[in-house]
């Protein structure tokens, strides 16, 4: 028996991943999953958190964020509500952990901040393993984009 959207049970959702998607940012990707797309954007700034100074390492982090027609009900930026949900709050801290687990903090070129922003433009499930996958994409192309310019050497992510 097949599911509504005619897909088979044992069907996987079509992916598609549009790399470099936005023109200003370090790295990008759109990542479709199905009717799910999540654009990702990875941006770096020459400065690390507070608590991070005189360590010589990086850090990255993530923001992430529905979009309010993203979903069948319109829902309000968070922004306007002066903070995030506690859903986005810990959606934020799962794609920022998951990828810093892979990432190589002491050759990330000094002591930089590695911003991942995460919004879904449209919502039909598996937005947090959207996210992360997508923000992977635009965090590799990002460093790539560092190696280019000569700020790295080689990209800092950990081989598995």
């Amino acid at each position: 028996m097949g599911r509504t959207s005619g897909r088979a049970n044992d069907a996987l959702r079509p992916i598609t991943i549009t790399r470099r998607y936005l023109r200003h940012a370090h790295g990008s990707c759109l990542f479709e999953l199905g009717d799910t797309k999540v654009l990702c954007a990875a941006t770096f700034a020459d400065s690390a958190p507070g608590w991070r100074r005189g360590s010589g390492l990086g850090w990255v982090t993530a923001e992430y964020s529905l979009l309010p027609a993203s979903t069948h009900t319109r829902s309000r930026r968070e922004v306007s509500m002066g903070a995030p949900s506690g859903r986005t709050h810990e959606i934020q801290r799962l794609i920022g952990r998951s990828l810093r687990t892979v990432v190589d903090m002491r050759s990330m070129g000094g002591e930089c901040t590695l911003n991942l922003d995460c919004d879904v433009i449209q919502a039909d499930g598996g937005t947090r393993t959207a996210a992360i996958t997508g923000a992977y994409i635009a965090m590799v192309d990002a460093f790539a984009t560092w190696r280019e310019a000569g700020r790295i050497s080689d990209i800092p992510v950990l081989d598995t």
